[in-house]
């Protein structure tokens, strides 16, 4: 398959959605038993995106997009695995998507466990938990604490390049589809309360 969409169409395309949600005046796109039925053997998504298990981002609502037109990626804290690594190189070399966003979030329940963690008095946490944040750690000691307070959102947003840079230093076949022009990584914030996404690290030709 080939996709016609360039990374900056696809990622307009994209804002033109999280807008609507914003807005408050989603169209819920490609959603209906046509739709279900078209794709029922095959797939051509127009991103892929790896983001938060947290139950508040739901990708495909916080980009009124439909069935089929994402492909998503979840794991707490968005933190890279081979899993993870796996899956969105087959995004990009056998669905040819265009674009990976990867989202972050505030009020992060893993960067919480994270900052915790450090504290002096923290309790140990079960292992596969404790395994899993290990990854935001560098971005918690970075970090300065003001009166004692670590600040969340900046930690989140240290992670959140951390993660963008780890993927690209983790995959060679990522890397070489950025540098090629056919691919771009984005990293981003949403805002809970306002439903907004916020583009903070972009990888690629953007426009």
């Amino acid at each position: 398959m080939t996709h016609e969409r360039t990374p900056t169409q696809v990622w307009r395309e994209m804002m033109r959605g999280n807008e609507r949600f914003v807005a408050g005046e989603p169209r819920h796109p490609r959603q209906d038993v046509e739709r279900r039925t078209e794709l029922a053997h095959t797939q051509a998504p127009h991103a892929a995106l790896f983001g938060c298990s947290d139950s508040r981002l739901a990708a495909e609502i916080i980009f009124d997009k439909g069935l089929g037109d994402l492909f998503v990626v979840r794991n707490a804290g968005q933190v890279i695995s081979d899993s993870v690594v796996g899956s969105l190189e087959y995004a990009v070399a056998v669905l040819e998507v265009p674009l990976i966003l990867v989202l972050g979030h505030d009020e992060c329940g893993a960067v919480r466990a994270a900052i915790d963690s450090a504290g002096p008095d923290a309790s140990p946490l079960p292992p596969h938990i404790a395994s899993l944040i290990a990854p935001i750690a560098p971005a918690v000691r970075r970090v300065p604490a003001v009166d004692g307070v670590v600040d969340a959102q900046e930690v989140g947003r240290e992670h959140l390049r951390d993660t963008v840079a780890e993927l690209l230093e983790t995959s060679e076949l990522i890397g070489a589809a950025v540098a090629a022009g056919t691919l771009a990584v984005i990293g981003a914030n949403y805002r809970l309360s306002e439903g907004r996404v916020v583009p903070d690290v972009i990888l690629g030709t953007v426009t």
